[in-house]
């Protein structure tokens, strides 16, 4: 109770713009934790995925491998699927390569979805804290300015300290916003970074079978 009865003092002490400060923490802290569990079961999945295809891959069973992609319903299998099927009826690198490409940006906006709004939320948050202080300010200038002059400079102190606690709120919530938004950002980066590197791995296993096939035909 010593801990939270002055931190319910601080919030009611802020006024009106605390509540929509706090809602917008809260709807970034949602927006955060599930960017986060999709994002940690999409590196999982995409990694399961990327082990039972690989063997195939390397076998040059690239039916199967199309197959076990195509069902797996991932961000890795979407691409291979992709890379897989125009495999099927090209022969150079460069082809393979573009629909690959397609089927990588077919997958990053889900992995990017929302994860932007949480600086934008955190912008609003800091900015409604500051807009919170200058109505307060104006407000304690307002009260005292009728006040006895005696009275005057504890009168102002007092509504300075009250109205600033809206820009604390606002920094206090923007701060861990703006944290998690870089984790995301990061753990993005990672996982398209992964797949770009599963990318350029089958496409060396399939110039490698392509040549083999190649020099089959011409012995």
């Amino acid at each position: 109770m010593e801990l939270i009865d002055p931190i319910i003092r601080f919030f009611q002490e802020g006024g009106l713009f605390m509540y929509p400060i706090l809602l917008i923490f809260a709807g970034g802290l949602a927006i955060a934790i599930e960017r986060w569990v999709y994002l940690s079961l999409v590196t999982g999945s995409n990694k399961r995925t990327w082990k039972r295809v690989l063997p195939l891959l390397n076998s040059g069973d690239f039916n199967e491998a199309m197959n076990a992609a195509n069902k797996s319903k991932t961000a890795i299998g979407t691409m291979l699927t992709y890379g897989l099927a125009r495999a099927r009826t090209a022969r150079r690198r460069d082809d393979v390569e573009v629909a690959m490409e397609e089927g990588l940006m077919e997958a990053i906006p889900r992995m990017e979805k929302r994860t932007h709004y949480l600086s934008t939320l955190a912008n609003i948050a800091t900015l409604l804290g500051l807009l919170g202080t200058i109505i307060g300010l104006i407000q304690a200038f307002t009260a005292v300015s009728n006040a006895d002059p005696a009275e005057k400079a504890d009168l102002l102190s007092a509504s300075i300290s009250v109205a600033m606690n809206t820009t604390a709120f606002g920094l206090m919530a923007a701060i861990p916003l703006l944290l998690v938004y870089a984790l995301l950002q990061s753990k993005t980066t990672s996982l398209v970074d992964s797949l770009e590197m599963a990318s350029v791995k089958f496409l060396n296993i399939f110039n490698e079978k392509a040549f083999s096939a190649s020099a089959r035909s011409n012995a």
